[in-house]
């Protein structure tokens, strides 16, 4: 329980660090404010982020800081052919943080071809999320499990797939989105209790997609929603990932393998296939 509280308080102390920055700057246009005392803000948000995923290291433990937790074995929360983007196979925390229990993440973009997936450039400068082969894709519950979760009413955002949209999203998007805090990192998103203090989290998921609601029970395999764009998303992708509570703010992560699959590394293509039985009705 201290240690759930730590990290609550930390999340908290780091984003009012962020936001107090963010108000000097824009005062700064108004007022005559020292240049320096807007890196006091930033250098805090900056040690308390990084205090928190050293702590956050030593719990979950890396293979350095401490024995590594046995990967549990669930189903691909998708069908057909899809390339891995920053894999836990290449790196841990495979998102550069382990804020939001996201340290063993795995973002998947659908590739049914080669190169069927819109490229990255220059231009066109956003691209409409119908042009990804990834959006609408169903979602399937990866083991037999209870919805403790489910928000789709975010909207799905234009793609950020050029230079100057990456920009964006990198510079002013996502720290906004950090202060918002979870449910604007993740976007509509959906929660599943697999048992055993193991919790399954699946990201930025289509708007009005779910077809499951909180108290639901699903059988693996079961279509559950969409992959969609929305929260703190490039392109249309599927973000997946295992953690320790159902509340992402204080949960660890989990390592998972997909069965028949295992855990693909970033830029591997694999091949999830159809579930064997038929999804409860």
């Amino acid at each position: 329980m201290k240690s759930t509280t730590e990290r609550k308080l930390a999340r908290y102390a780091a984003r009012a660090c962020l936001l107090i920055f963010l108000a000097i700057v824009v005062a700064r246009f108004f007022v005559d404010i020292p240049y320096l005392w807007g890196w006091v803000p930033l250098g805090l948000w900056m040690l308390i982020g990084f205090g928190a995923n050293r702590r956050a290291a030593r719990e979950e433990g890396d293979g350095a800081t401490g024995p590594v937790r046995e990967p549990v074995a669930v189903a691909a929360p998708v069908t057909g052919r899809w390339k891995a983007l920053n894999s836990p196979a290449d790196k841990v925390p495979s998102h550069g943080t382990r804020a939001y229990g996201q340290a063993y993440a795995i973002d998947i973009v659908a590739e049914p071809e080669p190169d069927s997936r819109p490229g990255f450039g220059w231009w066109p400068l956003f691209r409409r999320n119908e042009e990804f082969p990834a959006f609408g894709a169903p979602l399937l519950a990866v083991a037999d499990a209870t919805v403790v979760r489910a928000e789709d009413g975010s909207r799905d955002h234009l793609s950020r797939t050029s230079w100057p949209a990456a920009v964006y999203l990198l510079a002013l998007e996502g720290p906004a989105r950090t202060l918002g805090g979870a449910r604007w990192m993740l976007g509509n998103h959906v929660i599943l209790d697999l048992g055993g203090g193991v919790h399954a989290l699946y990201a930025h998921v289509r708007r009005g997609s779910l077809t499951v609601r909180t108290g639901d029970r699903v059988r693996a395999g079961e279509t559950i929603g969409q992959c969609g764009d929305s929260g703190n998303s490039s392109e249309p992708h599927v973000h997946f990932q295992l953690m320790d509570a159902a509340d992402p703010v204080t949960a660890q992560g989990v390592p998972f393998t997909w069965q028949g699959v295992g855990v693909p590394r970033t830029g591997e293509t694999f091949e999830a296939a159809a579930p064997r039985t038929a999804p409860a009705s």
